[in-house]
């Protein structure tokens, strides 16, 4: 592929940035994932542009074209243009002149080369000039098209820059890169080398990376890959990844849709995914989906309880620990007992039950009834 078509680059609200850049004498290149995932043929979600203007000529450029400049990440060459309600990141070109492992010193640029070099994967070093031909200053695209997941220069060089790289390695082969072709012997190497500089990192940013990953159609070969490297013990201690790949399986033949947070539940307890630092909302979740998927109750209850998608997830969990596959019968029991209502009221047995009593009485019945497969009455349940 030479150049890009699609419709994001040829948008009136996207080639007016360029334009408003180049007015300015700026050059002005997309890069990273819209060039990564055009070319994949894979959906476009957002819109980066590389430009040797530095961060206050890009103000000044976007207001002389009446568009709207903020400052998201103004330190580090990065300014946010809004034309016409969509955001578009526009950053200086960038060499790095000191890293430590987690943050680097970046120095501006002139030199799209430089830029280019100091990325992390080859498949994100391609650019496209505003019509859509495409520059290759490193030589990335045969790596891009071979959907290979490859360090720029030097694996070990790159991830001592930042060590999250080790686990970014894993996620974008596990959404990009070929399965069948496996993994780079030498980025597994130097990730497997470097595992001490993944305890330095904070523990929100490893969080969200492996949410990231398990976002993923398929995440499983890279989580397998992760732990045969050790990463997989040094950021989820005690985690089993075994899980993973029959959860998958049940996924795809029930027609759900991938969820990041019932996968991490998969393969780690609470008390590990907790170190995560996730939001109280995402821990409650992964807690409840793995108490009640080990629970003695049947996929008919989990329905009855949850409703269809919430017994989804607990059903889903429960075919990945005890390795048995989704089947049909478990999509009918779902459905019915989503769709039973408990046909006893607390009202039904006032006054002879009250307070605590009535609360015991109402569980019995509900138990029972149940039991029964949802079959026995209201006048059952009442004369018995």
């Amino acid at each position: 592929m030479n150049r890009i078509t699609e419709e994001w680059i040829t948008k009136p609200a996207t080639q007016a940035v360029c334009a408003a850049l180049t007015a300015g004498g700026a050059q002005v290149f997309f890069v990273g994932g819209c060039v990564r995932n055009t070319i994949l043929q894979v959906p476009v979600t957002d819109i980066d542009i590389s430009t040797d203007a530095h961060p206050e000529q890009v103000i000044h450029m976007a207001a002389a074209a009446g568009l709207k400049a903020i400052p998201t990440g103004f330190e580090h060459g990065t300014i946010t243009v809004v034309s016409d309600g969509v955001p578009h990141e526009v950053t200086t070109f960038r060499r790095d002149v000191k890293t430590d492992g987690r943050r680097a010193v970046v120095a501006f640029s002139e030199k799209v080369e430089e830029d280019a070099a100091r990325r992390d994967f080859t498949m994100n070093a391609l650019y496209a000039r505003p019509d859509g031909s495409i520059l290759d200053p490193l030589n990335c695209m045969p790596d891009l098209l071979a959907r290979k997941v490859r360090f720029i220069g030097t694996a070990r060089d790159r991830i001592r820059e930042d060590y999250l790289r080790s686990l970014r390695y894993f996620r974008f082969h596990a959404w990009y890169g070929d399965a069948e072709a496996g993994f780079d012997a030498d980025a597994l190497s130097a990730i497997a080398e470097n595992l001490g500089g993944l305890i330095g990192l904070s523990r929100e940013r490893v969080g969200a990376e492996l949410l990231k990953l398990l976002g993923a159609p398929d995440p499983a070969p890279s989580v397998a890959a992760m732990r045969q490297a050790g990463v997989l013990a040094s950021v989820l201690p005690g985690s089993e990844d075994r899980p993973l790949p029959i959860l998958v399986a049940a996924e795809n033949d029930a027609g759900a849709i991938p969820d990041p947070v019932r996968r991490l539940a998969a393969i780690a307890r609470p008390e590990v995914a907790e170190t995560l630092r996730l939001s109280r909302a995402q821990l409650h979740r992964l807690t409840r989906m793995r108490d009640e998927a080990m629970s003695p109750a049947s996929v008919a209850e989990l329905g009855f309880r949850y409703g269809i998608e919430g017994g989804l997830h607990k059903t889903l969990l429960r075919c990945a620990f005890l390795e048995h596959p989704w089947s049909h019968q478990m999509a009918r029991d779902l459905k019915r007992g989503a769709s039973a209502k408990f046909p006893v009221k607390a009202q039904d047995l006032i006054p002879d039950f009250t307070g605590p009593a009535l609360g015991r009485k109402l569980a019995e019945l509900e138990a029972r009834w149940i039991e029964s497969g949802f079959k026995l009455k209201r006048e059952d349940l009442l004369s018995e």
